[in-house]
């Protein structure tokens, strides 16, 4: 399909408790490189199968988190024509100057109605350990960890999930691949631009602006296995999986980072067309939706957010 406007998540900003032990989770296990460090003392990654000059901040601070979800769009035309866009809409939109993160040109930023903060961006230099553009090989290193190919998405809680679906496909242009309903309407969507399952998925929830899970793409079922044995080497903390999803499809574990940030590490799932029909799950098939396999969701997965 042609790719315009809004292409794909570009980064995520989180918020960690303690950078050294972050830096050993998401490099050493996860399998991240780290491209540069700020001044301000925020840490910049990528994955190896990544163009881009990173896709994943860290922040050291009091309390964990995220701080904002970024999407590249394809052009500064279409950048500013989504702020207008935005604007019109009714959503305040500030502008961050090109220097803020290394290797970023100008981005806008602004506030959904889930309290969420959303940033979009075109200008951004290729990284320096890009993989292989001339007679490429597969990797351009050896992969580490669990191997890592690409941040690929992120679920967020928080209220007005109506409005987030309203602001979504009618202002950035997404389709919604799948959705839970109850009584009070959406009560979980994901959200697709690409001919992924999901490039970002909310769930309703009370309380805003609230992460659920950053996840990272993973080459095959087997890949989701090995990362599961490096769950268990090094005790990181275990919260569903492996298992598959209903939802997507995708093979998946969930774990967690030292500071409580929920990650995935996904293989597989469905490819999605603008044409395709938005899957439905009803509140009484929710456990098999998310847990294939189990058919029943734990309480963690419902409860724990940072």
């Amino acid at each position: 399909m042609a790719m315009r406007g809004v292409l794909r998540p570009g980064f995520i900003q989180l918020r960690v408790l303690d950078m050294a032990a972050a830096l050993t989770h998401y490099i050493e296990r996860v399998g991240l490189e780290e491209v540069c460090r700020g001044a301000d003392g925020r840490v910049y990654l990528k994955a190896w199968d990544e163009f881009d000059h990173h896709s994943v901040i860290l922040r050291e601070a009091d309390t964990a988190g995220l701080d904002l979800f970024a999407f590249k769009v394809c052009s500064e035309d279409s950048l500013n024509s989504f702020k207008q866009r935005i604007t019109d809409w009714g959503l305040a939109v500030d502008e961050v100057p090109a220097g803020e993160q290394p290797g970023l040109g100008r981005r806008i930023g602004f506030t959904i109605p889930s309290g969420h903060r959303i940033e979009l961006y075109h200008e951004v230099e290729m990284s320096e350990a890009h993989p292989t553009i001339v007679n490429p090989m597969v990797w351009p290193k050896e992969p580490h960890g669990m191997g890592a190919i690409r941040f690929d998405h992120g679920l967020l809680y928080g209220p007005n999930i109506d409005k987030v679906e309203e602001f979504f496909t009618k202002v950035l242009d997404f389709s919604v691949a799948e959705r839970i309903n109850d009584d009070q309407g959406a009560m979980a969507l994901w959200l697709t631009v690409s001919i992924k399952a999901h490039d970002i998925a909310f769930v309703r929830y009370p309380e805003p602006a609230k992460f659920h899970h950053v996840a990272f793409l993973l080459e095959n079922w087997h890949e989701v296995g090995k990362a599961a044995d490096i769950i268990t080497h090094y005790n990181i903390s275990l919260d569903a999986g492996p298992t598959r999803h209903g939802i997507t499809r995708g093979q998946t574990i969930y774990f967690f980072d030292p500071s409580g940030n929920r990650n995935e590490v996904y293989a597989g799932g469905y490819a999605y067309y603008p044409d395709n029909p938005t899957r439905s799950w009803t509140m009484d098939q929710v456990g098999r939706g998310i847990f294939y396999y189990e058919r029943r969701l734990n309480e963690s997965f419902l409860s724990v957010v940072t």
